[in-house]
């Protein structure tokens, strides 16, 4: 019914909270200003408060995007283009995601996908290949990943058929 007033953050404070965020994790420039704005901090005190960050090395977007990448490829599979856009809803500039992503060798993505598609292709009822195949690239693309290396894991996948089940020893 009634919000509760919340005290004033000084930019003494801000700087406090946010150092201490940052000593537990990487964080981008982005989340940094997002969190002073929702506190209401003036624009020159979330300005002198970033850079502050940013010199006592607490903010450095690059580390923050390089682990962030290596992290979403290994334990989330996801591909170039979710990544891209999960760092621009981060507030990591562009040139530095660019960087960052075209640092990794298109064989991870290669490697993560093809795990990924053989274990989707197990679950996928088709009636026909083209059906599978259909399903298999929407499934890439929802993960974000290009029709280049699709096409080129899905062509891998077909090379090799799956083993019957039915064998007995």
């Amino acid at each position: 019914m009634f919000q509760k007033s919340k005290k004033q953050v000084t930019e003494q404070e801000a700087l406090l909270k946010l150092s201490a965020l940052c000593s537990q994790a990487e964080h981008s420039s982005g989340e940094m200003m997002d969190k002073m704005r929702r506190w209401a901090l003036p624009a020159d005190a979330m300005e002198r408060v970033l850079n502050r960050l940013i010199d006592e090395k607490f903010v450095d977007d690059e580390r923050f995007a390089t682990f962030f990448v290596r992290d979403k490829i290994r334990f989330d599979r996801w591909g170039r283009r979710k990544i891209e856009q999960a760092l621009y809803k981060k507030g990591v500039a562009r040139d530095i995601s660019s960087r960052v992503l075209d640092a990794v060798p298109e064989e991870d993505y290669v490697a993560v996908l093809s795990e990924l598609l053989v274990s989707k292709r197990r679950s996928i009822k088709a009636e026909n290949d083209y059906e599978l195949n259909s399903k298999l690239i929407r499934f890439a693309l929802g993960r974000g990943f290009g029709m280049d290396i699709i096409r080129r894991c899905i062509a891998a996948a077909d090379e090799y058929p799956e083993p019957a089940d039915d064998f007995e020893p």
